[in-house]
C-alpha cells in the first residue's frame, strides 16, 4: 500500500517536471486579463438583469 503511494508520488513528480509544458508569462498574462475582462461583462450583464427585474416587480407591486 504505500510503495503504491511512493510510486504515485514519484510518478506525478516526473510528470509535472518534465512532461508538462508550462505557459509563458506573457500567456499567463493575457489568459488573466481575458478573464478579468470576461468577469466584468457578466457582472454587468447580471446587474442590468437585476435592475430589470427589480423595475418589473416595482410596477407590478404598485398595481
Amino acid at each position: 500500500m504505500l510503495t503504491k503511494f511512493v510510486n504515485y508520488c514519484k510518478e506525478s513528480y516526473n510528470e509535472l517536471a518534465h512532461k508538462t509544458t508550462w505557459p509563458t508569462m506573457k500567456q499567463l498574462t493575457s489568459q488573466a486579463v481575458l478573464v478579468l475582462y470576461a468577469s466584468l461583462i457578466i457582472a454587468v450583464v447580471v446587474f442590468a438583469m437585476d435592475k430589470v427585474f427589480e423595475s418589473i416587480m416595482k410596477v407590478i407591486y404598485t398595481l
